[in-house]
């Protein structure tokens, strides 16, 4: 395992909050710790949608599988994880509703 620069690794967080699925995980791990299907279930996903997504945010080092017997928990791999997804989530965004930041099919397109 290498340690990422901080541009990379804040890049690694954007890119994992970039995705609503993941967006979702990294919120309710934030809650508390969960096995991959009662997060299924959680966020609403199939088990395999779920694990890819979880397969990106370990290799970002955002989370980490714990193993349990036969089992493996999964949770943030660092409590400020935590801490950033809370302050982001008070954030209040005054939004110019003619920015196309996000085109009608979800993708970023810029402001320019």
């Amino acid at each position: 395992m290498r340690t990422v620069a901080h541009t990379d690794a804040l890049a690694r967080f954007g890119h994992a909050l970039s995705d609503a699925t993941r967006t979702r995980i990294l919120v309710s791990l934030n809650t508390a710790a969960s096995y991959p299907a009662d997060l299924a279930d959680t966020i609403g996903v199939s088990r395999q949608v779920l694990s890819n997504h979880l397969a990106c945010l370990r290799g970002c080092g955002l989370v980490v599988a714990v193993p349990e017997g036969r089992r493996t928990r999964y949770e943030l791999a660092d409590a400020r994880i935590g801490h950033a997804l809370d302050d982001l989530m008070g954030l209040v965004l005054a939004v110019d509703p003619d920015c196309q930041c996000v085109g009608p099919d979800g993708r970023v397109c810029g402001c320019d």
